[in-house]
Order: structure tokens, then C-alpha cells, then sequence
């Protein structure tokens, strides 16, 4: 059953160490076939060199398991919400990648300071609002996911031109039209959380880019004017 989405799953979760992304098992990549309603995963707590394609695990879209035997991951109930909420996006990516984590911890969103920002993300990254312990206790992945759903809704930001989200105190999710570039947008997170910290240590100025080269950036990338690229004008290949 869904067995290229469990090649195409695997691979992108095998992503994760090479880039950097991951200690030890602390990361999970998922991708979705819209049509069946269902959504592969990687399985909970196995690491990464002992992985194959097999092992990777079905799930509808209620959580419940549909193929698979091992036990899928522990953040599997934050990917329903999501996958339920934003109709359009095709990956999930969840890693506690420092930098990323750094803000996290903090409770500030990754702010849109360059144009290394701005060829991803429209705007800053955002952060959700604490979890409160009856929200823990009540179902705390779950209730994850809705944390993110509602960070997005209150502020009518488009899950598609801001692919990512800091979850205070814990760490951020990416996402994207496949799982491939779900882990692309993760790995310019943190790339991009990284260069920020150093630019916020120089300087406490508010250096944000105007409007006009944010615009300038997103747009040569993304949507129907994007220009940027060979075959495909909205790759997210860099220079």
C-alpha cells in the first residue's frame, strides 16, 4: 500500500541526519496521498540507520493506523490535525534542530531579517502560544496541532507562504507540497534561525527587510510572476 509515498517518506526522513537536523531519533517526516486520505510516517523512537521503506507506517486520517507494524511516531495525532487543517500542504517535518529550538525556547518567532529569510517565508515565523496543562494532560500532541492551526488563524497567515512554525518550548514543524521540500523548508529554518541569532547579538535594532525586497524575494520564487530557476520556476533550489 503506498508504496512510492513510503519510498518518498523514507528518503526525506533519511534527510534529516544528513542535514544536520537531528540527534538521535528526534525528528519524524510524514507525506499524504489526498486522494486515498491516508498519510505515511515515520515509526516512533527507531533510529534512523536501522529505517527502511517497510518500515514506514500508514495512518489515516483520524490516526488510526492502517498498515504497518511497528507503532507509528509519538507526534503522529499534531500531523492529523494538521494535514486536516491545511488542505493543501503534502509533508510534515517535526525536528528539535537547535537553532530552531533556540527561539523555541525563547518564545520568539524567527523574525524575516534578510533575503535568505524572505526566498522561503513571507514574513517572520511564527511561535504558539504556550501549552497550559489541562491542554497537556487532555492530549498533548493533538492539542499541538491545534496550537499551530490557531497561531495561523488568529493572525490570517497562509500556511503556504510561511511553511513553518515554532512550537514554544519545544521546537519547530515544516511543511510543504511534498515531504521532500517539507524538509527543504526545515533545513532554511534553521538556517535561517541561526544567521538571525547572530544578527540580533549585533545588533538590537529592529533590521527587518522592507516590504518591497520581502515581496521582491518570495515572488521571484513563488506564484504565477516566480521566475527563478531552470524547469521549474518555483524550485526551491538556491544559487
Amino acid at each position: 500500500m503506498l508504496e512510492q509515498l513510503k519510498q518518498d517518506v523514507y528518503d526525506a526522513n533519511m534527510q534529516l541526519p544528513k542535514l544536520g537536523l537531528v540527534t538521535f531519533t528526534w525528528g519524524n517526516v510524514s507525506g499524504i496521498d489526498r486522494d486515498a486520505g491516508l498519510f505515511v510516517i515515520k515509526p516512533s523512537g527507531v533510529a534512523y540507520d536501522e529505517l527502511t521503506p517497510a518500515d514506514m507506517v500508514v495512518v489515516d486520517l483520524q490516526g488510526r493506523v492502517v498498515e504497518g507494524k511497528l507503532n507509528p511516531s509519538s507526534d503522529t495525532p499534531t500531523h492529523v490535525v494538521l494535514y486536516n487543517a491545511f488542505q493543501d500542504i503534502g509533508g510534515i517535518v517535526h525536528t528539535h534542530s537547535p537553532w530552531a529550538v533556540a527561539f523555541a525556547s525563547a518564545g520568539l518567532p524567527v523574525p524575516a531579517l534578510n533575503t535568505t529569510a524572505a526566498d522561503t517565508f513571507y514574513g517572520d515565523v511564527p511561535v504558539t502560544a504556550p501549552l497550559s496543562q489541562a491542554q497537556i494532560q487532555r492530549a498533548y500532541e493533538a492539542e499541538t496541532g491545534e496550537a499551530i492551526v490557531e497561531t495561523f488563524r488568529a493572525d490570517k497567515r497562509d500556511p503556504l507562504a510561511v511553511p513553518a512554525v515554532l512550537v514554544a518550548q519545544h521546537g519547530p514543524f515544516a511543511w510543504g507540497p511534498t515531504p521532500a521540500q517539507a524538509v527543504y523548508n526545515a533545513k532554511v529554518l534553521e538556517v535561517v534561525a541561526e544567521i538571525d541569532y547572530h544578527a540580533l547579538m549585533l545588533s538590537h535594532k529592529d533590521s527587518h527587510v522592507p516590504q518591497y525586497l520581502l515581496d521582491k524575494h518570495y515572488y521571484r520564487k513563488h506564484g504565477s510572476t516566480a521566475y527563478y530557476g531552470q524547469d521549474n520556476p518555483q524550485s526551491g533550489s538556491h544559487r
